[in-house]
């Protein structure tokens, strides 16, 4: 795969449609998905060189996408509904807890409070 075909095939992957989905209406009201998408590529090429036969090229082209809420439509009002991402929610309130427990035993280290007599 050259470098103009995986121009060709990164072209057809970030069209708006893996952005936005396709509006679906439900009894008046309208909702129109959105995603957060991302990616990344790279190539390479040139000669063996440890003279060997034949060239060397590569490349690589990966795209990712994630949820990212959706625009409801009712009554001629748009609002914005964002997707709630449980599994970062959680990491992010362990990682809370965890620094928390630390600077509590951290301050009561420092005052003395953990030691008896």
């Amino acid at each position: 795969m050259d470098i103009a075909e995986m121009t060709e095939d990164a072209e057809r992957l970030m069209l708006a449609n893996r952005v936005f989905a396709e509006p679906v209406t439900v009894d008046g009201t309208t909702i129109i998905t959105a995603a957060r998408v991302g990616g990344g590529g790279g190539s390479g090429s040139g000669p063996a060189e440890d003279g060997g036969q034949g060239e060397g090229n590569g490349g690589g082209l990966g795209f990712t996408g994630r949820p990212a809420g959706a625009y409801v439509i009712a009554d001629g009002v748009v609002s914005w509904k964002p997707a709630v991402d449980v599994n970062r929610a959680v990491t992010v309130a362990g990682v809370v807890l965890v620094a928390a427990l630390a600077t509590v035993r951290a301050l009561w280290a420092r005052r003395g409070l953990g030691r008896r007599s």
